[in-house]
């Protein structure tokens, strides 16, 4: 259960990368809940919705280690976007019910997202 957890993790977060939003979509549970430095987004198509926003600016996604334990994957990547943001380094844990995503808690440093 824990490495298909780990492949898991990591095909959602190339789907990001590839910005196919129908694969993020089959990873997800209905219940998902989103919870990053910025919002918390509870549901499948609330954070769909986000990821709809987020994907233009992705210009890619670098996985550097991953583990899991149980029901749980943690991945730490490197997020590529335009100029202005560079590149922001973060980690995800990740927590899986029937085999889906039911929990991604995303730390990362969120200035470089504030709007001044």
């Amino acid at each position: 259960m824990t490495e298909n957890n780990v492949t898991s993790a990591v095909s959602y977060y190339k789907a990001m990368a590839d910005k196919d939003l129908n694969g993020m979509a089959r990873r997800l549970h209905p219940d998902v809940r989103l919870v990053t430095p910025m919002e918390e987004l509870t549901g499948k198509e609330t954070v769909l919705e986000a990821a709809k926003r987020l994907l233009p600016l992705i210009n890619s996604i670098k996985v550097h280690a991953k583990f899991g334990s149980e029901d749980q994957a943690m991945l730490t990547y490197d997020m590529g976007f335009a100029e202005s943001i560079g590149v922001c380094r973060a980690a995800a844990l990740m927590t899986f019910k029937d085999g889906l995503i039911v929990r991604n808690q995303i730390f990362f440093d969120a200035r470089p997202f504030d709007k001044k």
